[in-house]
């Protein structure tokens, strides 16, 4: 349970440094660094495959993607002492919920014995039969999604360049 508690308040940073961060690629990395936590959480599941396919597909491929994209528009020049109008106020209030969420996570009593997991839990087979089933219509707009941005940054690209 410590390493999950580790786990946890470190892939909620990192998503935090996505969110705050002013560099894209810097918060690109975050994200990569947030994705590959959760791969670890997935690992402690014993869904070994989930958690190869995490890093894989989502820290691998769609990051790689990212970035291209980030690298091809450029970001814009921001003056390094813009000041954001109630960052502050949007943080603390943030960090407040956390608190209390945590502080209700770690006070309440578990209520019995946790659900033991199917046995073909985390298998190729399982995630297979769910993936091109109950979710395959989210699996396709997934993927014209991530197809129409990739056509749309190239497009955005040549009429920059």
């Amino acid at each position: 349970m410590i390493v999950f508690y580790l786990l946890a308040i470190l892939s909620v940073l990192s998503a935090i440094v996505v969110v705050v961060h002013r560099s894209p690629i810097y918060c690109a990395l975050a994200l990569v660094n947030t994705l590959f936590l959760i791969a670890v959480m997935f690992v402690l599941l014993d869904a070994h495959m989930i958690a190869f396919l995490q890093v894989i597909v989502y820290a691998g491929a769609i990051m790689v993607l990212f970035l291209f994209v980030i690298m091809l528009l450029g970001s814009p020049d921001e003056p390094a002492s813009a000041e954001r109008p109630g960052l502050r106020t949007v943080v603390l209030a943030a960090a407040v919920v956390l608190a209390v969420e945590l502080g209700a996570v770690v006070a309440a009593k578990p209520g019995g014995e946790p659900m033991a997991e199917p046995p073909s839990y985390g298998s190729t087979q399982a995630l297979a039969e769910r993936l091109f089933t109950t979710h395959l219509l989210s699996f396709e707009l997934t993927s014209l999604l991530l197809l129409v941005a990739v056509v749309g940054a190239v497009v955005m690209a040549r009429r920059r360049a």
